[in-house]
């Protein structure tokens, strides 16, 4: 087995094993959008938005088109297969093609399109029913059915840290998907919570290490202190997992 392997191997099973501080964390963040209307295109649409202004610089011109067509055809937003129509063209349910033809909207780019494919998996398959909305959306990743990783910055400093030269959404994604497909995909998603609280500076200059302030910066974060010591141990863990192959 490769070193790449091993590495990525060791990850994924302390990924596996601590799922459920960022699936709560998760949950907490996305409830308050999913909840404020009983009504399924509302839903949709506070969610589409919630996630678009997560990016650093929101491309507001081509996104306000983007919205215009979806309210013009508001009934789309009823299932998932009628929004994937609304995008492609074609019916499907399928997660890949929500990405792709999400990805291709003015406004959305890869990264962001990813973000809101994955929530539409988790919070279907790995949320509380209060996050429901869509009840055609499969809840496992069958076939050649796929979702990708919303790479930022935290992301490509882990890959960074593992060798990876100029880490990139499409090389980040490559790689994983060469050793892991279906439901398995999705638990890299707490790669970026594990990343964000370990790092501290910005862009090359960032080094990985317990951020306890970052952790406090998340308004969903529990704030026990029996919780943020059990983090901090996992964390260290996390780290230790980088250094092992960085001596």
């Amino acid at each position: 087995m490769s070193t790449v392997r091993v590495q990525l191997e060791y990850i994924f099973e302390f990924l596996k094993g601590n799922r459920d501080f960022n699936l709560r964390l998760q949950e907490q963040f996305f409830l308050p959008v999913l909840s404020v209307n009983r009504s399924i295109n509302t839903k949709v649409i506070n969610l589409l938005y919630h996630v678009a202004n997560t990016q650093s610089q929101p491309k507001i011109d081509p996104l306000s088109e983007f919205y215009r067509s979806v309210y013009e055809d508001i009934d789309k937003t009823q299932t998932f297969e009628s929004f994937v129509e609304l995008l492609t063209g074609k019916k499907s349910t399928s997660f890949n093609d929500l990405y792709q033809g999400l990805r291709a909207q003015k406004g959305w780019g890869k990264k962001t399109a990813a973000l809101f494919t994955k929530v539409v998996y988790q919070a279907h398959s790995k949320l509380s029913e209060d996050c429901h909305f869509w009840a055609d959306t499969p809840n496992k990743i069958i076939g050649n059915d796929e979702i990708w990783l919303p790479v930022d910055a935290v992301i490509i400093h882990i890959f960074e840290r593992l060798g990876m030269e100029r880490p990139s959404f499409d090389k980040v994604n490559k790689l994983i998907k060469q050793h892991y497909s279906g439901n398995d995909l999705e638990v890299w998603d707490d790669l970026w919570f594990w990343g964000f609280i370990t790092q501290k500076g910005t862009g090359s200059n960032r080094q990985m290490e317990w951020n306890e302030n970052k952790y406090w910066s998340l308004t969903h974060s529990d704030k026990n202190p029996l919780i943020i010591n059990e983090i901090k141990e996992n964390s260290l863990e996390f780290i230790g997992l980088f250094e092992k192959y960085n001596k």
